[in-house]
């Protein structure tokens, strides 16, 4: 397994820093991309516009072309809302998989508010979507990936069985 990127994408609050970061205990090899912390140096009083999410997504997707065609494992910790973004990374990158966390945005919610550790996420993103910020699933769409290579409901599945499936499929690649 060299070069292989896993994209792991859903709702803010659905899991995927958490996740990743089991992922790379379980696979010390691996390198997370994660948005939040691209953001800063990128964008670091961002706008959330339309130009700009398409100017970091394309940003972190041809970073882990560059680092894949190094022959590093990369985990792209982005939410990735919009399907576009996800398929170019596949169109690119000749090994790609792409890991759904889905997960009820009532349950996100629950989570984001009562969350310590943030890893670099903005706070209370939830609470700034009700009042008008571009938030992924309420006031900007989430487009579910069509066909992702696992789909993971981090609402009933705990995390070690998370991390069970996604270990099974890395152990097939």
């Amino acid at each position: 397994m060299k070069g292989l990127v896993l994209w792991i994408t859903g709702l803010p609050g659905s899991g995927k820093s958490t996740v990743a970061d089991g992922v790379k205990r379980h696979f010390p090899d691996f390198f997370i991309l994660r948005m939040d912390e691209l953001r800063k140096i990128v964008t670091p009083k961002p706008t959330y516009s339309e130009d700009e999410r398409e100017m970091v997504y394309r940003a972190i997707v041809y970073m882990a072309k560059t680092l894949s065609e190094l022959n590093r494992n990369v985990i792209i910790d982005a939410t990735g809302n919009m399907r576009r973004w996800r398929e170019l990374a596949r169109e690119l990158i000749p090994s790609f998989a792409e890991i759904y966390l889905k997960c009820p945005i009532d349950v996100c919610m629950e989570r984001e508010v009562s969350r310590r550790k943030t890893r670099g996420a903005p706070k209370g993103i939830y609470k700034k979507g009700r009042a008008g910020w571009p938030v992924p699933g309420v006031q900007v769409p989430y487009e579910e990936p069509l066909n992702p290579e696992l789909t993971i409901e981090t609402d009933k599945a705990s995390l070690e069985e998370a991390l069970s499936v996604i270990c099974e499929f890395l152990s097939r690649h």
